[in-house]
């Protein structure tokens, strides 16, 4: 059971701010999640990360699953999810929208532009550990995906 792959698996955390990403990386390794974990800064540095335009995508192939903030400065997190979804070879990679965002629009506009998930931003770092350790058992225990596109 879990997610199939060619390479090594790991998370895309597509995250601005430093402090949250910390404490999602944090709260990762507390869930024992213990694969790689690679950051994108802005929409416009995951948009050509995902394109395999880094050493990252060559070697170990597309992320298995993508963390993505909406807020992020360019390129904002709802335009990365519909490049992603329309995007015959990287269509397939589970995306978690993680936001601070509670707006109904967000809510809807990312599942109707096919987001798995989307996740408000814990408050507690306990919160944080909790909900990570529930991403990781459901995407990398439980969910069964297709196998990674060749590139």
């Amino acid at each position: 059971m879990g997610i199939q792959q060619t390479a090594e698996r790991y998370i895309l955390i597509v995250e601005d701010s430093p402090v949250d990403y910390e404490i999602a990386t944090r709260a990762l390794r507390k869930a024992e999640y213990e694969d790689a974990i690679h950051r994108c800064e802005d929409g416009d540095e995951a948009i050509d990360f995902l394109r395999g335009e880094n050493e990252i995508v060559r070697e170990k192939g597309n992320p298995s699953l993508i963390l993505l903030d909406l807020n992020l400065p360019g390129t904002d997190g709802r335009e990365v999810l519909q490049h992603i979804k329309n995007d015959s070879e990287i269509a397939h990679i589970p995306v978690v929208v993680l936001t601070t965002s509670n707006n109904e629009f967000d809510i809807e506009a990312c599942y109707e532009n096919g987001a798995n998930s989307y996740v408000k931003k814990p408050t507690s770092p306990d919160d944080y550990v909790a909900m990570a350790k529930v991403l990781k058992s459901f995407w990398f225990e439980w969910a069964s995906l297709p196998e990674e596109h060749d590139r």
